[in-house]
């Protein structure tokens, strides 16, 4: 294939991205499960998890590295054509920061680094690509889509850092459920993908493929019940790598919208990451307090079985990502958000139907006699579930 044919079609590259990241991953994190099984490298349930096991928290390693063999076989096929050399720049500031990200959540995986050093190294790597171009330079006024306010650089500093590791740590936070943070991530990738290259915005709409094929191949090992966990360096590499993708991309030539586009694909869990502090503090205690507040702590205490929530979350993520096609005026985005509307509704009828039966079954099943502390230590035990 000639160097560059491959880009001349754009939706070619772009599904190859994303299938070879599909397929690699699904095929990698398997190695890295029995490796992690092999040298004990695994979380340990407690009384806030969900799991009743240990698990391997190293799929992060998976989704990595079918991220990068992805995009260079992209790359060595000529799929990202001739970007221009600043273009080229952003692309590689994100991928490095990308690692930079991955390669923090790791250490915590395996060494269980404090909140604070995390967040100081955070912070640190988000400075390091504010530096190399990969920010957020001007606010757009929303009544006025021609006029355009740069920001002072100190300003422009503190929102891209608040920006890059609020939405990092909103995809760790995230991550409770078995396929929850994996299963949005790849929702928000999709769209990304879509708005990227409605824009023609290439580079950003390939690793926004790559992203999403990752988060895919994952999903086939995580989807409750979960066989590997992704850890925080999966976590982190996802959070970081949308953040970053969203501004090098949509964000950076959607001047109607300016960061509007991010915040609607990425609303519900900085929504749940907002509540989960706000709600800490009120209660004095510090924002990095493990607790149960979470979005989907609170549908599994309201009845919901462990897959329904996630569907539900789902559902409702593809949704705010419909609503932001509608924003950026790609095209068909009025059938994409009638096909989200009706998924939606439906989701929410059958989960709702569903807890009305568990309801109505619980209350037929007849009531267990009362029994004495010998009795009870011969019941079976449910291995730290709260």
């Amino acid at each position: 294939m000639p160097p560059g044919a491959l880009a001349a079609i754009p939706i070619l590259p772009a599904a190859l991205t994303l299938g070879t990241a599909t397929l690699f991953t699904a095929l990698i994190v398997p190695v890295v499960r029995r490796l992690g099984l092999r040298w004990g490298l695994t979380d340990q349930p407690d009384p806030r998890k969900q799991h009743l096991t240990p698990m391997v928290r190293l799929g992060g390693v998976g989704i990595v590295l079918g991220f990068c063999l992805a995009l260079l076989l992209t790359w060595s096929l000529g799929g990202f054509g001739e970007l221009e050399a600043s273009r080229d720049h952003l692309i590689w500031s994100t991928l490095l920061g990308s690692l930079g990200f991955f390669a923090i959540g790791l250490s915590d995986d395996l060494f269980q680094l404090p909140p604070l050093p995390r967040l100081a190294l955070q912070i640190g790597v988000a400075m390091a690509v504010w530096s190399q171009g990969v920010r957020i330079g001007a606010v757009t006024l929303p009544f006025d889509s021609g006029l355009s306010l740069p920001l002072p650089a100190l300003i422009s500093l503190l929102a891209t850092v608040v920006w890059l590791v609020g939405i990092t740590n909103a995809i760790n936070w995230l991550d409770g459920l078995d396929g929850l943070a994996a299963g949005v991530s790849g929702i928000a990738a999709i769209a990304l993908l879509s708005v990227s290259f409605s824009l023609h915005q290439t580079g950003a709409g390939l690793l926004a493929a790559a992203l999403a094929g990752a988060c895919l191949g994952f999903l086939r090992h995580n989807f409750n019940p979960a066989r590997i966990f992704m850890g925080d360096g999966g976590s982190y590499f996802l959070g970081f790598s949308l953040a970053a993708i969203s501004l090098v991309g949509p964000a950076k030539e959607l001047t109607t919208v300016s960061l509007l586009l991010p915040l609607l694909i990425l609303s519900l869990p900085l929504a749940d990451m907002s509540a989960v502090i706000m709600g800490r503090v009120s209660d004095g205690r510090s924002p990095f307090y493990p607790d149960r507040r979470h979005l989907h702590h609170r549908l599994l205490r309201a009845g919901f079985s462990h897959r329904r929530t996630v569907v539900l979350i789902y559902a409702f993520t593809q949704w705010l990502a419909s609503l932001a096609l509608v924003a950026a005026n790609a095209e068909m985005r009025f059938l994409w958000l009638a096909l989200a509307t009706a998924v939606l509704v439906w989701v929410v009828v059958r989960s709702q139907r569903a807890l009305r039966r568990d309801a109505e079954e619980a209350s037929e099943e007849p009531l267990l006699p009362a029994v004495g502390s010998d009795e009870a230590d011969r019941l079976p035990q449910t291995a730290g579930r709260p």
